[in-house]
């Protein structure tokens, strides 16, 4: 498996604790990865369940996990890329707080892993447009992307 994809990056978060709890940096306007805004949200994946694949056309999506971990795959989709079909595994969260940007063309997904809920924040470029997303879509198991996520039977994924 490849150790990069172009333009994905990857900032290891550090960790601020006190005797109040402890507090983390995600994403600052002065970051060297930072581009724009479009939104902040959480969403969140049961123990074993599997959320992929899907790319954006426009947005770069800059992603971590606050609660839990999570296994990360990213596969360049881009023709044009220089690390074209590259596929990165990545697992990060809670014991290893990590912020991954992921240009537009490149798939993503994740697999909340352990025996939690995963909880997972991202800070997209664009707002999500609901007449018109920015997303486009395989099934986990797709064989377009030599990947094996371990799906679950019985258990809801995509």
């Amino acid at each position: 498996m490849n150790t990069d994809i172009n333009g994905v990056y990857i900032k290891q978060l550090k960790v601020i604790p006190d005797e109040r709890g402890w507090l983390m940096e995600i994403l600052r306007s002065d970051d060297e990865i930072y581009t724009q805004f479009g939104q902040v949200y959480c969403t969140t994946a049961y123990p074993g369940v599997v959320k992929a694949w899907h790319y954006h056309k426009k947005q770069t999506d800059n992603f971590t996990c606050v609660h839990g971990m999570m296994k990360v795959a990213l596969y360049d989709g881009r023709e044009d890329s220089p690390t074209y079909q590259n596929l990165i595994e990545l697992f990060i969260g809670e014991k290893n707080p990590a912020l991954i940007t992921v240009p537009p063309g490149v798939y993503h997904g994740f697999k909340a892993i352990g025996d939690e809920t995963a909880f997972f924040v991202s800070v997209p470029t664009l707002p999500y447009n609901y007449a018109d997303p920015d997303e486009f879509r395989l099934p986990p198991d797709t064989d377009e992307i030599p990947y094996d996520w371990g799906l679950v039977p019985g258990v809801k994924h995509g």
